[in-house]
């Protein structure tokens, strides 16, 4: 796969920590060190809305399923629900005792999954007024650097080497070893695989149901950063940043087949986000974040399209 970089976008906001795309993936956030998060249209370089309100950095966001709300997390310890057009924090959870690392909504929107430095991960029911977790999973031995959710399961990705998935219709909880600290999880597309990023260099993808190791892709340099990894949107190729600054993109059938795209020489390429419908994503990389597609496209072709 060929990418071309479509835009640059200079933040103007510190290290960028992570990189998401909005859920029609019309917009993107951006979360910094500065303390605040950006709501961005990616393809026309235009800052929509800046939110501040944590006492420290940025480390991950997430846009409801309507777009109306914003959930952030930062190593304040704290949860923040945002709302978009206003700017004003509608709700701060906090329970954790250490840096929130990863945050996500469920499909609903109704419920929002934390993990922590301090091994748990915390779901919220945010329609309600508790201000409590009203579920507290405290398997992982050690810091939850990643997790994702769909409609009826929590996957989530830790330093202590292991990846779970907990199935929420019957309250189940599978644990995978890999063997290295795990930096990003996430599920393919078509929701039968689950790909693992960790800190030996290695990313790594399982089938869901049966654990059975499917491809390894190598080459990138994770080294103690967490690096972010996805598939593209029509499962075809498997993604990672890298601390040379360069995004990897290999063949999900044959790993050997490889290319790479620069983003920046020798500064770290930390986190990734795939369009939902679109074969298209974002990377960023110290203070800035670049929109990536095909050759064929151009940024503004692509937003007239989403």
């Amino acid at each position: 796969m060929d990418l071309k970089c479509l835009n640059t976008i200079d933040c103007n906001q510190g290290a960028v920590r992570a990189v998401r795309f909005n859920v029609d993936g019309s917009y993107c956030l951006t979360c910094s060190s500065d303390k605040k998060l950006k709501l961005w249209n990616p393809y026309r370089s235009l800052l929509l809305k800046t939110y501040g309100g944590h006492g420290n950095e940025v480390l991950d966001a997430c846009g409801s399923c309507d777009s109306s709300q914003i959930v952030s997390c930062s190593s304040d310890k704290s949860v923040i629900v945002w709302d978009v057009t206003t700017g004003q924090p509608l709700r701060r959870l906090r329970g954790h005792a250490a840096t929130v690392t990863c945050v996500r909504y469920n499909e609903e929107s109704t419920v929002v999954v934390s993990g922590s430095l301090d091994n748990t991960v915390m779901c919220w029911d945010i329609k309600s007024r508790q201000q409590t977790p009203i579920q507290t999973l405290k398997d992982a031995k050690d810091c939850v650097t990643s997790v994702q959710v769909t409609d009826h399961e929590i996957l989530t990705g830790s330093v202590d080497c292991s990846v779970r998935r907990y199935d929420l219709r019957n309250g189940s909880c599978e644990t995978d070893f890999v063997g290295a600290a795990i930096t990003c999880v996430s599920f393919s597309h078509d929701g039968q695989c689950v790909l693992v990023s960790s800190a030996d260099n290695t990313v790594r993808l399982f089938d869901k149901t049966s654990g059975e190791l499917l491809g390894e892709y190598t080459g990138h340099k994770t080294d103690d950063v967490n690096i972010e990894s996805s598939i593209i949107t029509n499962d075809n190729f498997v993604l990672s940043g890298s601390v040379t600054g360069d995004l990897w993109c290999w063949d999900l059938v044959n790993p050997e087949k490889v290319n790479k795209m620069l983003h920046t020489p020798g500064k770290v390429l930390n986190s990734l986000s795939v369009h939902p419908k679109k074969d298209i994503l974002l990377t960023s990389c110290v203070g800035t974040v670049k929109l990536w597609g095909q050759h064929s496209d151009s940024a503004e072709d692509v937003s007239e399209e989403t």
